[in-house]
């Protein structure tokens, strides 16, 4: 996660320029699951979200992002399809999600975020 976090840092305000708006960058990561659902419950404009393993089994998770309405997208750097892994709870409320492209799976969902946020969406 280091890693992520300083690469994001570095290119994030770059992206943000591209898409107009203004971006303030947060990281957070626990184990403790009603911690994750406190934090993300604090007013977010958006968020990138990696739910780890509670992607599949936390319906606490689900429920939140249901209730809260904040726009998020789903980010995971492994292809949970090649892992027979689906069953997302989470996805369903989300903007869009992201996975298999390792750390850039974060700056894709970084990218539709931003354009979901700057409402640039392409009209079908």
């Amino acid at each position: 996660l280091p890693d992520i976090e300083s690469w994001l840092k570095a290119v994030a305000p770059k992206i943000a320029m591209v898409f107009g708006v203004q971006l303030q960058l947060e990281f957070y990561q626990t184990n403790a699951e009603h911690e994750f659902l406190t934090k993300i419950s604090q007013g977010w404009d958006g968020a990138l979200l990696n739910p780890g393993a509670w992607t599949h089994t936390s319906l606490a998770l689900s429920d939140r992002l249901a209730g809260l309405g904040l726009p998020f997208v789903e980010v995971h750097l492994s292809n949970l399809a090649r892992r027979n892994r689906n069953d997302s709870l989470s996805a369903a409320h989300a903007v869009g999600v992201v996975y298999g492209f390792s750390q850039g799976s974060y700056l894709a969902g970084l990218c539709g975020l931003l354009n979901h946020l700057a409402g640039k969406q392409i009209q079908e």
